[in-house]
């Protein structure tokens, strides 16, 4: 069982914990999640294609990231998802973590943080291994493309980390 640390809301550690996906926060209670965005020298990032099998947000786009675990820094979370969902280790890559913005579900039991990194190094497609039962599959976008996805309503994510890939 996968088990989230609470936070109050200034970000600190409660010492409680929560299981993954229970929704069970209290007004001022959060959890912490980390998305990653990595980008190659050429301008062009990493998104992945979620499978049409998710009961939210289904064959939408993103960027990696998931829950931090219990116990687990940001930065560590950010790496292991990275890793899971790409095959991809950004430990010794260029850049690391932007900001955090708060979200707020009042009623729902869903509060978080979310700390966003940008990762860059010049890899190649044959790099990327997607974790195959979250995608279907990824691309190398530009950020034109990006934007375009994000019109349509089909970029997760994408106005509360626009600056990240700029």
């Amino acid at each position: 069982m996968e088990l989230w640390d609470i936070y109050d809301a200034d970000k600190n550690v409660t010492g409680r914990t929560m299981k993954r996906n229970d929704w069970c926060l209290k007004d001022g209670e959060y959890h912490l999640t980390v998305l990653g965005v990595i980008a190659r020298p050429d301008g062009k990032f990493l998104i992945s294609k979620r499978t049409m099998t998710k009961s939210w947000a289904p064959g939408w786009w993103e960027v990696s990231g998931g829950g931090a675990m219990a116990g687990e820094s940001s930065f560590d979370a950010v790496k292991r998802e990275i890793l899971e969902e790409t095959g991809l280790d950004v430990s010794d890559w260029d850049g690391g973590y932007e900001f955090t913005y708060k979200r707020e579900n009042p009623g729902e039991g869903d509060n978080y943080f979310v700390d966003v990194y940008k990762f860059v190094a010049d890899f190649d497609e044959k790099d990327v291994h997607m974790q195959e039962s979250e995608t279907d599959g990824f691309k190398l976008a530009t950020l034109d493309e990006i934007k375009q996805y994000a019109e349509k309503g089909i970029f997760l994510h994408y106005d509360s980390i626009k600056q990240v890939f700029e």
